[in-house]
């Protein structure tokens, strides 16, 4: 078995970093005419960019591999992971699980910018009654393991996957704003702290009233006086004019765009394909395209115990041998944990991640239904798609609506193609050529293919829209539960002491991440004409 190299991790990140930072000089292939020229229109491109991944994140190269094939037995026969060849593009997720501290961290956050939103903080605390049981005595978790910091490196429980997607959302606000302040393209946290702070001060964007928002901030709706950084990029646009800030020795400055490669994509829970896809990290048993030995387990083996001489013996994951033994035996505890365990215990599977089998489910981001396997797309399969729109309060100058925190204002989307200008502006659907004649557009895809009635939910089945996958197994479950091609559901309003989470990210670019040792075409160079003669 072979690791993934972590060096060649960090020299995509140093990659990224470097490319993000700096302008190539170069012309169009296609008109002729210079890049970041501010004497012929200021088109400005950046040198193509491989973005890192952002903080706690790992790169995972994806591939094919036979979803649902790892698993030998359905011992449930509940028959909803038919073995099916996909392929997964390559993605970035979380080293470990969301942690106590990092969902305090958030509800600090929350605590100190809406000081006066007592419903938003509430809304966000996870459930700590998931530790209550009739016949057990687990009224000190209620109390201590969200808070206290000797859990503080536990998996946070009790949320659900309603809250787990609003702090996706939320880190990468964060995230984004942290890059923005620290490379001074945003005012930094120090001057912005010390201006807020002066008797007489205008309110800046630090106020409750207009957190940052990564949405709002690329569409143009984020400067202003106490917002701006001191090093703004420099617009080249010649008919430019200075907008919230007085020109500076740059000349008129502008915000990051999209296209600068300077801004993570968002934060998100992973597909269930992208997740069992991680858990079992066959590419650690890969060589030139040739799985040398599948899995069931995100190890090696049958078995569920390390057969390394200096840890022979030791259970590999956090789960429930049987009945009534949860750790082992006192003097000799085998997993060494009694509920959940730190996010950084046990070994991490080949790409580097901790606890994709047990310690806590955690949630993906697909509606589950029984048939999937057979339904979906064998590319980037999921099922759960809810297509949106941004609301616009101003159609002509595109301008986003705001909900009270700040955040665009997101309308199921009216059509499944561009609308036209005049459509656009009246607000009015397109006509959608390819749907079928009387049957309005649909956005909601959730139930695609497989629709359920859910005037039964409750008397027939357990199964809706609102049903949601959850994997890996947990401290309280058995070690079937550990294979990643298990699969179970619970409502996304629902919470358990055995649930947790954690985020991916999408790869923008070239796939291929472990490059080192890998043959590549060399490119000749180009005997296509530069210039027009």
């Amino acid at each position: 078995m072979k690791r993934i190299s972590i060096y060649s991790l960090a020299a995509i990140i140093l990659l990224g970093i470097l490319s993000s930072c700096n302008k190539k000089t170069g012309q169009s292939s296609k008109t002729g005419m210079a890049y970041n020229n501010k004497y012929n229109g200021g088109f400005e491109v950046n040198s193509k960019v491989k973005a890192g991944p952002g903080p706690g994140l790992i790169a995972i190269e994806g591939g094919t591999f036979v979803m649902g094939g790892s698993l030998n037995q359905d011992l449930g026969y509940e028959f909803d992971n038919v073995r099916r060849r996909v392929t997964v593009a390559s993605f970035y997720m979380d080293e470990t699980e969301v942690s106590n501290v990092d969902w305090l961290e958030y509800l600090y956050w929350i605590r100190r910018t809406y000081a006066n939103d007592a419903e938003y903080y509430y809304n966000a605390l996870p459930d700590t009654l998931v530790w209550r049981q009739p016949l057990s005595y687990n009224e000190p978790y209620v109390n201590n393991y969200l808070r206290h910091p000797a859990f503080q490196d536990y998996p946070v429980v009790g949320v659900t996957w309603e809250q787990a997607n609003a702090y996706c959302e939320w880190r990468t606000d964060r995230v984004n704003e942290e890059i923005l302040r620290s490379k001074g393209y945003l005012i930094d946290y120090k001057t912005l702290t010390a201006g807020a702070g002066k008797a007489g001060t205008a309110a800046t964007v630090s106020t409750s009233a207009d957190p940052f928002n990564t949405d709002i901030y690329l569409n143009g709706q984020y400067r202003g006086e106490g917002i701006d950084g001191k090093k703004m990029k420099k617009d080249l646009n010649p008919s430019a004019v200075a907008t919230g800030t007085t020109p500076n020795a740059k000349g008129v400055v502008r915000p990051v765009r999209l296209e600068d490669g300077v801004l993570k994509q968002p934060y998100r829970l992973p597909t269930e394909a992208e997740w069992e896809y991680a858990a079992l990290a066959l590419a650690g048993n890969t060589e030139y395209e040739n799985i040398a030995d599948g899995r069931i387990y995100p190890w090696n083996g049958l078995g569920v115990r390390s057969p390394k001489k200096r840890t022979q013996g030791m259970i590999l994951a956090n789960f429930k041998r049987g009945e009534g033994d949860n750790m082992g035996t006192g003097g000799y505890l085998n997993d060494k944990a009694d509920i959940t365990a730190p996010v950084r215990s046990y070994v991490p599977n080949d790409f580097g991640l901790y606890n994709m089998a047990g310690n806590v489910n955690e949630w993906t981001a697909d509606v589950y239904r029984k048939l999937s396997f057979e339904d979906f797309n064998d590319f980037n399969p999921f099922r759960g798609n809810e297509f949106v729109n941004k609301r616009l309060s101003d159609r002509d100058k595109g301008i986003y609506a705001k909900d009270k925190y700040g955040r665009p204002i997101k309308d199921p989307a009216k059509t499944g193609k561009k609308q036209k200008w005049s459509e656009l502006q009246n607000d009015v659907t397109a006509i959608d050529s390819s749907a079928i004649a009387g049957k309005p557009y649909n956005p909601d895809f959730r139930g695609h293919k497989d629709t359920v009635v859910t005037d039964l939910y409750g008397i027939t089945t357990l199964v809706n829209d609102r049903s949601r996958v959850y994997k890996g197994g947990s401290w309280n479950d058995r070690a079937y539960w550990l294979n990643p091609a298990t699969r179970r559901f619970m409502q996304q309003d629902e919470t358990s002491a055995e649930m947790g989470f954690r985020s991916a990210m999408t790869l923008v670019g070239a796939p291929e991440i472990m490059t080192k040792g890998k043959p590549q075409f060399s490119q000749p160079k180009s005997k296509a004409q530069s210039k027009s003669r």
